[in-house]
This record gives C-alpha cells, sequence and structure tokens, in this order.
C-alpha cells in the first residue's frame, strides 16, 4: 500500500502525534545518549492474510495486553491503550500474500503469574505452535516467557525478564 493510502486509510492527523506542549529533549549529558523517559515504541504495524481471523485472535490478546481500545475501520484494525493524547497502539492489515518470518514481537509482562495468565488468554483465543510459559535461561536468568504466533503465522511473545541479557 502506497505510504499516502496508508495515511489515509488510518485518517491520522499531525497535530493528534505532536509532543504535549511545553514538552523538551531532556538535556544531554556528557557521553550519554538520549532516552525516551515514558514511552518506548509508538505503534506495531503488522500484517495479515486473512482480516476475518486476526480480529478473533487479536480482539481477545490486545486487551488482555493494555490495548483496550479499539479504534478499528475497514482496512486497518488498530487497538490502542488507553490514555489522553498520543498514545501506544497495536494495528494490522490485510496482506494476501504476506509471509510471516523470523521477527518476533515480544510484551512485557510484570510477573511469571501475569505470563501464565496472558498465555491462558492466547490459547483460548487460539493461538499457534505454542512454547511455555518456561524459563529460558539461555537468555538471561529470569527469563521467563511464552512464545505463540497469530493465526497468520507472525512470532509473538509475553516475557517476563528478572536480569539484563548477559
Amino acid at each position: 500500500m502506497r505510504t499516502s493510502a496508508r495515511m489515509a486509510a488510518r485518517q491520522i492527523k499531525f497535530e493528534d502525534c505532536k509532543a504535549p506542549e511545553g514538552y523538551q529533549l531532556p538535556a544531554e549529558t556528557k557521553g550519554a545518549a538520549l532516552t525516551m523517559k515514558t514511552r518506548r515504541f509508538d505503534h506495531i504495524d503488522l500484517r495479515v492474510r486473512e482480516m476475518a481471523a486476526a480480529k478473533r485472535f487479536y480482539a481477545q490478546v490486545l486487551p488482555a495486553l493494555g490495548f483496550s481500545i479499539d479504534s478499528s475501520g475497514d482496512e486497518w484494525c488498530i487497538w490502542q491503550a488507553p490514555g489522553s493524547g498520543p498514545v501506544e497502539f497495536f494495528g494490522f492489515t490485510a496482506e494476501r500474500h504476506h509471509q510471516p518470518n523470523d521477527n518476533r514481537i515480544a510484551f512485557w509482562a510484570e510477573s511469571r503469574a501475569e505470563v501464565d495468565q496472558l498465555a491462558e488468554v492466547v490459547r483460548q483465543a487460539g493461538g499457534l505452535n505454542l512454547e511455555g510459559p518456561a524459563l529460558w535461561r539461555e537468555y538471561s536468568p529470569g527469563y521467563y516467557a511464552f512464545f505463540f504466533e497469530d493465526p497468520s503465522g507472525n512470532k509473538l511473545e509475553i516475557c517476563c525478564r528478572e536480569a539484563r541479557p548477559g
């Protein structure tokens, strides 16, 4: 899809994406890079093969992950985090010839118990190729995760990390 058509489909306005009034980037300190303070990403823009199957799956999974506001249209499904102003969102649209690859989207959980709860939501929603929840020490000490695929084969994960990767 061309960029102009993509923007029109989402009906996003530049004004909606501006930083809050008075926001300033933090002053750069000697040798340190600038870091984001409250948000780590803006959105996920995913392709799926079959829209109806993806809608059924993500309508159950995304609210459990905190994307509880459904602002979907005809061509795009968009689930947003609650809040005022610009918020993170997870969007997807159909691309008939979509081929999943080895990229993986990983969602943060606060605890192992939350990973377990979200894994059950994914199971009930029809997640594919389920692995875990389990400890994956080869990633880092205390790395507890659940791996799965959506109906189109896109790879996702829910994890709780208790240490930095080594």
